[in-house]
């Protein structure tokens, strides 16, 4: 289960995509999420996703 609070989810994706994943869909396929979601949720904290750093910033 992911957490609904973009901060708290931005530092949970950040992290496992640090300690885990090599890439964003590496992480939603293993965790069964949705990256469109995922990735609507952070921008609305003005956070988007860095291929090159793989993380969001």
């Amino acid at each position: 289960m992911l957490p609904q609070d973009p901060v708290l989810l931005l530092s949970f994706i950040n992290m496992k995509l640090r300690d885990f994943y090599p890439s964003l869909d590496a992480l939603c396929e293993d965790l069964d999420a949705d990256k469109s979601e995922i990735t609507e949720k952070l921008a609305a904290v003005n956070y988007t996703y860095d291929e090159t750093q793989n993380q969001f910033i």
